[in-house]
């Protein structure tokens, strides 16, 4: 890959990332619950998400998935869900300041982040129809497509990472003192409730 199209990648997977949805919703929740350095399991599930969608378009699947309704809408509807049941159970949760409710919260499994963030990241389909579109600009077919391929998904994958965890996650850990408080509890459940569920309506409405 030449290094002017390695540093337009670079540039739009940066812009990109940065984009608000889902995995930051995610991440941002995760920083907040079990702290800054245990939500880069949830990012490595995200990330293990990605790296299954790059190989899906790869691999040419990716453009049956989009050409198909059924199969798209299935995926689609399957991760509106999710985020939808992850957003009713952030929003029911009430607040609890027993120390050891509160340590389970900060020691999750870290197997149960990295499972949440790689579903989160999975269903949806608009990331491989996203792919699908994005990745070939990058891609040179009169030079081996295998050794582009991982220069791409290394790329924005590092990036992602970054973005993530220095941004995201660094800014909702910020919040976490607002878990002290029942109130403070209440208002962040609430909060990212709504933000899981307005994601996913909005993955289930709009094609």
């Amino acid at each position: 890959m030449h290094l002017s199209l390695w540093l337009a990648l670079l540039g739009a997977g940066t812009l990109i990332s940065f984009t608000p949805g889902a995995g930051a919703i995610n991440t941002m929740s995760n920083a907040i619950n079990s702290g800054f350095r245990r939500a880069i399991w949830g990012i490595l599930g995200q990330q293990a998400a990605l790296v299954l969608h790059i190989v899906i378009v790869a691999l040419g699947v990716g453009l049956l998935v989009a050409s198909s309704p059924l199969a798209f809408n299935i995926i689609r509807y399957a991760g509106a869900a999710y985020l939808i049941y992850l957003g009713i159970r952030q929003f029911l949760a009430q607040p609890d300041l027993n120390p050891e409710n509160i340590h389970a919260r900060r020691t999750e499994p870290r197997s149960s982040m990295f499972r949440r963030g790689l579903w989160v990241n999975l269903l949806n389909p608009k990331a491989i129809v996203f792919f699908l579109a994005f990745l070939p600009q990058f891609i040179r077919v009169d030079q081996p497509v295998l050794p582009q391929y991982l220069i791409a998904a290394v790329t924005v994958i590092g990036i992602d990472v970054l973005v993530m965890w220095l941004f995201f996650a660094g800014t909702a850990h910020s919040f976490q003192r607002f878990t002290r408080n029942a109130h403070g509890q209440r208002v962040l459940n609430r909060v990212f409730g709504v933000l899981f569920m307005g994601v996913g309506v909005l993955l289930a409405l709009i094609h």
